[in-house]
């Protein structure tokens, strides 16, 4: 079965709702790393519900679709999707706790051409259900390996955030914990290739690796420390392109080049010398 143009675009997504509390919010937190430090007074209001504060990609995690592209009718070889880019634009901060909901849509579907796979672009946006009020907007480009050639419109891929041509402004690293993939799991993804041995050595990983989402994460938590005083209202937006995976228990090496309210950053496995996310953009207030 191959990508119908006008059906993909026209899909129904579920909406998607979700409550959190502070234990939620916490344990998010640890997964990335917060807390390794137990007095760490930076660190701790993200992992202590005393005057707790909420890292903002938590709400990479909150009111899911689920496994729309392989549950939907969508005619995709949903087993070599890769998840390619990731965007969020945080309108408002997010509370310790709460009720929250999703509306999901299919933004445009690009035919690279056959043999080179096609692109999906998709929106969730996140609403607090009391008030209605718009908290988040996330953007997620999906790279469909074994779906090129079915027929789309031809017109050019988005282009990625250029790295400025200059020796970083900052570098922060990051370790991460060894059972980063175990825990990060529990607030969202439970995909196997993140906890079992067997699974990702079938995948071709010698082990399981993290989520890239959690590698979001981790350079959120990079540029909040760096540029936002730990202080989560700062971060307005954070943006990049999955490149590489990362093994639990390395170290992320995020380098920063700040251009007025503009960081731009690259977060590279200090271990391998790879990088994992290029093309980052973040936005400050």
């Amino acid at each position: 079965m191959a990508i119908d143009y006008d059906k993909f675009l026209a899909l129904t997504i579920p909406d998607a709702e979700q409550s959190y509390g502070a234990k939620d919010c916490m344990l998010y937190a640890l997964s990335l790393g917060l807390g390794l430090d137990p007095v760490n007074e930076d660190e701790l209001p993200f992992v202590y519900e005393k005057n707790l504060k909420v890292l903002p990609t938590l709400a990479t995690v909150l009111a899911s679709p689920g496994f729309w592209l392989r549950d939907l009718d969508t005619g995709i070889d949903w087993v070599k999707l890769v998840h390619g880019e990731h965007s969020m634009v945080m309108h408002k901060p997010l509370a310790g706790s709460g009720t929250v909901t999703s509306k999901n849509r299919v933004l445009d579907v690009v035919d690279k051409g056959e043999g080179k796979g096609a692109i999906v672009y998709s929106e969730r946006t996140i609403s607090d259900k009391a008030s209605g009020d718009l908290l988040c907007t996330i953007v997620q480009t999906t790279f469909c390996r074994g779906d090129g050639g079915f027929g789309g419109p031809p017109r050019p891929q988005r282009q990625p955030h250029a790295i400025p041509d200059r020796a970083p402004d900052l570098v922060c690293e990051l370790p991460t914990r060894p059972e980063a993939a175990l825990i990060y799991r529990l607030s969202a993804d439970l995909n196997p290739l993140h906890a079992d041995p067997a699974v990702a050595k079938a995948a071709g990983f010698p082990k399981p690796i993290l989520h890239g989402l959690a590698t979001f994460g981790v350079a959120g938590h990079a540029l909040l420390k760096t540029v936002c005083g730990y202080d989560p209202a700062r971060l307005a937006a954070i943006a990049g392109r999955f490149s590489a995976p990362v093994y639990p228990g390395e170290t992320i090496r995020t380098e920063l080049w700040r251009d007025g309210n503009i960081v731009s950053f690259r977060a590279t496995v200090v271990e391998r010398a790879v990088v994992a996310i290029n093309n980052g953009r973040a936005e400050l207030r």
